[in-house]
């Protein structure tokens, strides 16, 4: 037989019966052109993350069923919010972006626990306020820790010279930092954050009644303390949400 097998494959390949011809050396360089061409948009395809759109309840089901998108979209609606309550219950804090990725991932990690997709974002504050506490519970330990090693604790750059407004709210947070810690963010929550009575009751995970009793504690130490404290003293005269109970 004089045909080769490769010949035969050759031949077979013309749809019409012609006998076809291997391709020539530009042709073969052209298809592996575009091979590698197909390749990279295959791979770009795979890289880019689907964009999310919906509400909440399609956003929580999304979260559910692991959509690559839905964590992004996430933290794109709600990390403002989170943010600020975290600042709120902390006052200037170099963890506090270290913070807002915990609560993201905490959230994530439990979101089928949500119930009402209308109350996502009281639900995440309610996980920022649980790791504010944790992390005011760390300042504690971290406040021993300089008896020993002062060199391990120092301040990782000079901060600039306060402000009158700077130096105030030092003083706030320095108030709140002898707080109970329930006592302190029920505070926090309410008028820092400026939280409804029911909202920090639930952002706090008490009941209305509780809300309320720390919330009187709270004030008469913070307005105690503040009394003290000539750069407080001053705020709380020219203010007007405690005027009925100075003196």
């Amino acid at each position: 037989m004089t045909d080769t097998p490769a010949r035969d494959k050759v031949e077979r390949a013309q749809p019409d019966g012609t006998p076809a011809r291997a391709p020539g050396p530009g042709r073969a360089r052209q298809n592996r052109a575009q091979s590698t061409q197909l390749h990279q948009q295959e791979s770009i395809a795979l890289l880019t993350p689907l964009t999310f759109v919906g509400d909440d309840a399609a956003l929580i089901e999304a979260l559910r069923a692991g959509h690559p998108g839905a964590a992004a979209a996430l933290y794109d609606r709600y990390a403002g919010q989170v943010r600020l309550t975290l600042r709120s219950i902390l006052g200037p804090d170099d963890d506090i972006p270290d913070l807002l990725q915990e609560v993201f991932i905490r959230a994530i990690d439990r979101v089928g626990k949500v119930r009402q997709a209308d109350r996502l974002g009281a639900w995440l504050t309610a996980i920022a306020v649980f790791v504010g506490r944790a992390q005011i519970r760390l300042r504690s330990r971290r406040k021993w820790l300089r008896l020993f090693s002062p060199e391990r604790t120092r301040p990782r750059q000079m901060e600039q010279p306060p402000s009158d407004a700077r130096r105030a709210l030092r003083q706030v947070y320095a108030v709140l930092d002898d707080m109970p810690i329930d006592q302190r963010l029920a505070f926090v929550v309410r008028y820092v954050h400026g939280a409804t009575l029911i909202e920090a009751a639930e952002a706090c995970g008490t009941s209305l009644a509780t809300i309320k009793r720390r919330l009187s504690r709270a004030e008469g130490r913070f307005l105690d303390a503040a009394r003290g404290r000539p750069e407080l003293a001053h705020w709380l005269d020219e203010g007007t949400r405690w005027t009925e109970k100075k003196g």
